[in-house]
């Protein structure tokens, strides 16, 4: 068995200390007061499916079995079970008493006093089991809980989790992986609840309860009881608040609502927000009927020492404090399904969260056809995402759901998303972020590295980028490798990547004006190998400057700029350029250059299948390709300029003979790149060199004004 790495955080000694890690309340927007945790070391073996006969090792719940926070921190074997146990402490309390779990990951079959209590199959929604009549005898119990997971072996929701890790993908992650509770309610009681709400205060309140029957809800302002109503469970419940005040990022109020339902009482809170649409020609992100613009970090949720769990609710709540204290308004929660505290804290802090659900199966290319799922297959995936739905959709700050990532079990794309619009259709739906868009959902996403960069206008959904970035810097003692690390573009210096991320800012603003309603940044922290997070994977370096980030942040919410095209690109229309793939010496970028002997072609100049081109002249050798057009403007530009360029690989531009920019690497669309050359009206020469060693190619551009 492998030991996995050893990279720690400041949260590592607490956690590994703690006689009951993660201590709190696991459901804190159905908070009850009579409860047990059950977190804290239990007996462990690794072996097959029988019960072993000695379990003859510890593990520290809640952290999976690879983990080092688990105390084993071992892979599990292809096929093997793991094997918990513990003493349940007896109890005397009256009423229903319940065994709940909040996440197992994958298989769960649950044994109390060598019975089976039941199993279930999901990595990362709750479930429970009535116990009752068993441990309500006032004597200790012998719990047994064995697990199985297939990871990349299966086709069940997994996330980033493969056996054999490296560049995106991450250690997997066995077994109990969040708090394992026991706790007792009345005979009649509140087992689920959500809200909606509107804008000028009306509040629906759905719950799920033992029987069904009379029930009282209050809601509070403070200590100022604001409304009040009882109804029947039998069907929602509605009661307004008078003169609501409205949840956002800039003001994250909620209501405390109070459940009376016979003896149980529940307390939950809730903003009163709206999601919405905005009617015009290119719709944008609205909240409480005014468009905002979501700018937020990738989030993965993984740590060195606890791999999906965090050491400690302070470590999870540390990575939410620094994503707001950037500036950004929006976490998109990646592929991963937090803790029930995550959310709450999002709630308390007012971030938006757009909510992914975690990919399994086999993937498709962006210019694949959907997925033919087995039928075992697809009802996993769909029993997977009702669940992930009906245990977040409480929390106020979940304004998203993300149904497929990059091609990733994508299958069914237009039902599926429909399927989830009607579960909840007070959110949006990102039927499919990245790669392949099916034309179907509430916006329409695209994934540009290192970008930024705009889908094209779409006259009935908002147009998100969602992802981008991925800028790395490697920060040595705080690497998971110590010999490794990539980034989708890697920098030599913290000043060297400030200057990067400048550009890209500014680049940014200047898509607001071409309809672009939200950016989601490559991302919050390195995970294993990668060394693109603003944070390192430790958390203990922030590897930019917090006040000039979050000035550049604070600048996405301003004014929209209006982006005027001097210079058209060949995406709608192909324009004519002089083009050459033989050196053509010196001074070629040159005004006075003679190009007349060079051929002549229609921009972009590359290969069929290189994502985010539009080729309309063939250029697939390696090497490198030499462009040249003459313009004419019309006027003086007055305000900042920018190329509009997609480029793959490396791009030299010239104007009038002048290097504007200089361009490493490569680009998986449009992107904009800020340039300082002042043009004036009259003739205008645009020269260009892109190289290229493989892959992909590509090369076209154009100039943009920025104004207010």
């Amino acid at each position: 068995m492998d030991e996995m790495a050893g990279l720690t955080t400041r949260w590592t000694k607490a956690a590994e200390s703690a006689a009951v890690p993660w201590p709190e309340y696991p459901r804190p927007q159905l908070r009850r007061e009579n409860w047990t945790n059950l977190n804290g070391s239990w007996d462990f073996a690794i072996g097959g499916t029988q019960r072993p006969e000695k379990f003859d090792r510890k593990i520290r719940v809640p952290y999976p079995v690879e983990s080092h926070l688990s105390g084993v921190n071992e892979m599990v074997p292809e096929g093997a079970t793991v094997w918990y146990r513990r003493e349940l402490p007896p109890t005397t309390a009256t009423g229903r008493t319940f065994l709940r779990f909040e996440a197992v990951d994958w298989h769960a079959k649950v044994y109390l006093d060598g019975q089976l209590l039941g199993e279930h199959k999901g990595g990362s929604d709750p479930f429970a089991f009535d116990v009752t009549g068993v441990v309500s005898n006032g004597k200790p119990h012998e719990l047994v809980v064995a697990v199985t997971d297939p990871t990349d072996a299966g086709p069940q929701p997994r996330g980033k989790q493969v056996r054999k890790p490296g560049g995106i993908f991450y250690r997997p992650t066995t077994g109990i992986w969040q708090t394992v509770w026991m706790e007792t309610v009345p005979e009649r009681f509140v087992h689920s609840l959500y809200t909606e709400t509107k804008m000028d205060g009306r509040v629906t309140v759905h719950l799920g309860t033992s029987s069904s029957g009379p029930v009282t809800l209050s809601v509070f302002d403070g200590a100022e009881r604001v409304a009040q109503i009882t109804g029947d469970t039998a069907k929602p419940i509605e009661l307004r608040v008078p003169s609501p005040k409205l949840w956002s990022p800039s003001s994250p109020f909620r209501y405390r609502l109070e459940v009376t339902c016979g003896s149980d009482k529940v307390e939950h809170k809730f903003g009163i927000r709206e999601f919405g649409l905005s009617k015009e020609a290119q719709p944008r992100f609205t909240l409480n009927g005014k468009p905002i613009f979501l700018f937020g970090p990738l989030d993965q949720g993984y740590w060195p020492d606890g791999l999906l769990t965090p050491p400690t609710e302070a470590a999870m709540r540390y990575d939410l404090e620094v994503t707001q204290r950037l500036g950004f308004n929006t976490v998109r929660k990646h592929v991963k399904v937090e803790s029930a505290r995550w959310y709450e804290a999002c709630d308390e802090m007012g971030l938006i969260v757009l909510q992914d659900m975690p990919s399994g199966d086999r993937s498709i290319g962006p210019s694949d056809p959907d997925l033919q799922r087995t039928p075992e297959s697809a009802a996993i995936y769909e029993q997977e995402l009702r669940a992930m739905i009906a245990g977040r959709r409480m929390f106020t700050s979940v304004a998203m759901w993300v149904v497929f990532n990059e091609g990733w079990g994508q299958f069914d794309t237009a039902r599926i998303t429909d399927l989830t619009k009607k579960l909840d259709p007070n959110r949006w739906v990102n039927s499919a972020s990245g790669w392949t868009d099916r034309e179907v959902g509430d916006t329409w996403d695209i994934h540009v590295y290192p970008g930024p960069a705009s889908p094209k206008p779409d006259p009935k959904r908002a147009l998100l980028l969602g992802e981008y970035g991925g800028l790395g810097l490697r920060v040595e003692g705080h690497l998971w490798q110590a010999d490794g690390g990539w980034g989708y573009r890697s920098y030599p210096s913290r000043e060297a990547l400030g200057e990067a991320l400048r550009d890209s800012f500014f680049a940014l603003n200047m898509l607001r004006g071409d309809g672009l309603s939200g950016a989601i940044y490559t991302q919050t922290t390195d995970v294993e190998t990668e060394i693109n997070g603003l944070l390192t994977y430790d958390r203990e370096v922030l590897k930019v400057d917090e006040k000039t980030f979050r000035g550049w942040a604070d600048s996405l919410h301003g004014p929209i700029p209006k982006v005027s095209t001097l210079i058209e690109t060949s995406e709608r229309t192909g324009h004519l350029w002089r083009y050459t793939k033989s050196d053509p010496g010196e001074g070629w970028m040159a005004t006075a250059f003679d190009d007349s002997k060079w051929a002549e072609g229609e921009a972009g100049f590359g290969s069929t299948g290189t994502p985010g081109a539009v080729v309309r002249t063939p250029w697939t050798e390696n090497g490198s390709i030499w462009i040249r057009r003459k313009v004419e403007l019309a006027a003086t530009p007055r305000s900042e300029l920018a190329l509009r360029i997609h480029h793959d690989e490396d791009a030299e531009v010239y104007l009038n003979g002048e290097l504007a920019a200089k361009l490493p690497g490569w680009s998986d669309g449009y992107r904009l790149v800020r340039i300082p050359t002042k043009l004036a009206k009259g003739p205008l020469t645009i020269a260009v060199k892109c190289t290229q060693t493989s892959g992909g190619q590509n090369i076209d551009v154009g100039i943009v004004e920025l104004g207010q």
